[in-house]
């Protein structure tokens, strides 16, 4: 341990208010160079795994657990190393490439609260190799929810406890392998002090009478059904606001599974085979050979004859289906129309919109929270495009609730869409 770790170790925890510490004059945040026990060796066979499955079961408390995707290297979101602390069993970097099925792991944990950051992000990969919680304390959403301007990791234990975490291995190639002690370090670090954020969060919340709502939120998350896969996941091709056409649209579709199917196969991000602007390029300029596709931007002298020619192919494909197979200009709109159509479809909608709208802003400053926490915009948009008749606490609050606002959410919004919408009834038939 360093003099500078030692000085840390030393140091209380600083208490919040909701923005940062208490004290007027904030103190100089203490680097934490290195965890208590140095970093620890990485778990990568079955003997290693199965005594850390001992050493946690047998720990005590909560459990900070983080994990490590290679996104913009590798396809999908998988994990490439977990990262776990708990009282009595210490930190273990686990790899999970090594180790590809953690449920014993998993199992071991299945009664302690696991403490994430931004947990949204890390369950489904944990999910993957058998890790499943069944109660979280989620520090992101904590933050958001005590008023935290900021709420990245290093941002949170920044202000709330006073150290410096050293950030800058947080987009490297975690599939490297033998992963350089540097990032082991740094990994080792984001769990050090995830237990203490989340002790100092709980009491922040709790001075402000939304410790219940954290918990409804933090039970949502965890008992929230895998997401369904995406439909027309190249509908979301950066850039498609460009594509007007039909038959362009179908390019568009036709690279991106192509880029996909090549993608997986190679087990790369699908940027690094094509980049989404050379998908949209294509698709406006619709090059009849493979001539023309080559002086097009992202399709350049670096790409091989055969690239080239299977790209020209998704083009050619595109070209040739019959108006009937051709992509509608859209996706299907589920709900309500935008709402920058509403004035003009529905007068008494959009006055009913802008009057919660404006509502909602003003209790999310009051409590100070981002709206969006407070309520979804969605769930506010379709409440009032289709309001409940009669507009009664009980039927808003049964509107609310269809749409999976929490007991929290209903009790604060509620009353204050009862008003917005009795103000504007919709129109008589």
């Amino acid at each position: 341990m360093t003099d500078a770790q030692e000085t840390a170790a030393d140091q209380p925890l600083l208490t919040t208010t909701g923005g940062g510490p208490s004290d007027d004059v904030e103190p100089a945040p203490i680097p934490l160079l290195a965890p208590r026990e140095g970093v620890p060796p990485v778990i990568a066979d079955e003997a290693g795994l199965a005594a850390t499955v001992t050493a946690f079961a047998a720990g005590s408390g909560p459990v900070a657990v983080d994990a490590e995707r290679a996104s913009g290297y590798r396809y999908g979101q998988r994990a490439y190393l977990v990262q776990l602390r708990r009282a009595g069993a210490g930190t273990a970097l686990v790899d999970p490439v090594a180790c590809p099925d953690l449920s014993a792991l998993g199992a071991a944990l299945a009664d302690a609260e696991w403490v994430l950051h931004a947990a949204s992000q890390d369950l489904p990969c944990l999910r993957e190799i058998g890790m499943v919680p069944a109660r979280i304390f989620d520090t992101e959403l904590a933050g958001r929810l005590a008023g935290f301007p900021r709420v990245g990791l290093g941002a949170m234990v920044e202000s709330v406890l006073g150290y410096a975490l050293e950030k800058g291995h947080s987009a490297v190639d975690w599939s490297t392998r033998p992963l350089p002690e540097p990032w082991l370090r740094y990994a080792a670090l984001d769990v050090e002090l995830l237990v203490d954020l989340r002790d100092a969060l709980e009491k922040e919340l709790e001075r402000q009478g939304k410790l219940e709502w954290a918990l409804e939120e933090f039970d949502a998350i965890a008992s929230a059904p895998p997401a369904p896969p995406r439909k027309d996941p190249w509908r979301r091709t950066s850039g498609m606001h460009k594509v007007r056409r039909r038959r362009q649209l179908a390019v568009v579709r036709e690279l991106w599974t192509a880029r996909d199917r090549i993608a997986q196969r190679r087990d790369v991000s699908p940027g690094k085979v094509l980049s989404d602007a050379a998908i949209v390029e294509a698709a406006l300029r619709m090059p009849a050979d493979v001539a023309a596709l080559t002086a097009l931007p992202g399709f350049g002298a670096r790409m091989g004859r055969r690239q080239l020619e299977q790209w020209q192919a998704g083009v050619d494909r595109a070209r040739s289906l019959p108006e009937s197979a051709l992509p509608s200009p859209g996706a299907p709109v589920q709900g309500p129309p935008p709402p920058r159509s509403w004035a003009e479809k529905d007068p008494a909608a959009a006055a009913r919109l802008s009057a919660a709208r404006a509502a909602i802003a003003g209790l999310a400053e009051t409590l100070r929270m981002p709206q969006e926490n407070l309520i979804t915009p969605d769930t506010v948009r379709r409440v009032c495009w289709e309001p409940p008749s009669p507009v009664t606490r009980e039927a808003v609050a049964a509107a609310l609730a269809s749409h999976g606002a929490r007991r929290w959410q209903i009790d604060q919004v509620a009353p204050l869409l009862v008003v917005a919408l009795a103000a504007n009834p919709p129109a008589e038939a």
